[in-house]
């Protein structure tokens, strides 16, 4: 398999797993979907990982593959291309991506649909689509903008050029920068902490601040506004109130 799903300690790791550059082909894209899909439902699974090696994220699309696709062909394939990367933005859990390497084209996509972005100092990022007289087809002209705003969005689209991590930690495209040898281990203890955390409470949190950027302040504050309510026939809101007003702040366990 291009790529694989594999959980410990409430983490699963979806792993892309196509050697030499991790390139991302139509069969990689569907899996991504698939697994994508399965971690959300997954009960064992409360945070997630996108990882692609020790050496690399993934370099972007198999432009072999793409080059032999017509303009009927790449009409038909869009939608479910973009629906493989939805799938891992819409994981209702928290998602982390651990970014080593390269992570261009489509690899910098996929890292956009994850809640934050660990990189190792030796990571490059960017959007070179336009080096091929193409713009990105994944989410790239949407959640690149949405995430470092409009101007330096066009900037890295418009030039294709790569970004190493100290530029991207500082645009906001990453958010932390650590060693390359410590990428996965830092990424997977983020998750893991949050794994521990109360599964619905998460989800209502990113749920309401995904949809809440999508619209105005006041419908998003009408979306923020009834998961707080809901979350109050909860057994963690229950849980967790009562371990604050019996043991101070922070201290209540939710598996």
């Amino acid at each position: 398999m291009t790529v694989n799903l594999e959980v410990s300690e409430g983490v699963g790791t979806i792993r892309i797993d196509r050697p030499p550059m991790n390139a991302l082909d139509v069969a990689t894209q569907d899996r991504l979907r698939e697994l994508a899909e399965e971690a959300g439902r997954r009960e064992d699974v409360r945070a997630v990982v996108l990882y692609g090696g020790e050496k690399l994220f993934a370099a972007g699309a198999d432009i072999k593959e793409m080059r032999a696709m017509d303009h009927a062909a790449m009409v038909a394939r869009g939608g479910a291309l973009q629906d493989a990367f939805t799938a891992v933005a819409n994981i209702p859990k928290p998602v982390v991506a651990a970014v080593t390497g390269y992570a261009l084209g489509g690899g910098c996509e996929l890292a956009l649909c994850a809640d934050i972005r660990v990189a190792g100092d030796n990571a490059k990022l960017g959007q070179p689509e336009i080096l091929l007289g193409l713009i990105p087809g994944a989410g790239g002209t949407q959640r690149l903008a949405r995430l470092v705003g409009p101007s330096r969005a066009k900037d890295l689209i418009f030039t294709g050029r790569q970004v190493k991590a100290d530029e991207a930690l500082a645009i906001g495209l990453v958010d932390q920068v650590v060693p390359a040898a410590e990428v996965y281990e830092r990424a997977h203890a983020w998750a893991a902490r949050l794994a521990k955390g109360p599964a619905i409470a998460l989800r209502a949190a990113k749920e309401a601040i995904d949809a809440g950027l999508e619209t105005d302040l006041g419908t998003g504050l009408a979306i923020e506004r009834t998961w707080f309510a809901a979350l109050f026939a909860t057994e963690d809101r229950e849980r967790g109130m009562r371990s604050f007003v019996e043991d101070g702040p922070g201290k209540a366990k939710f598996l």
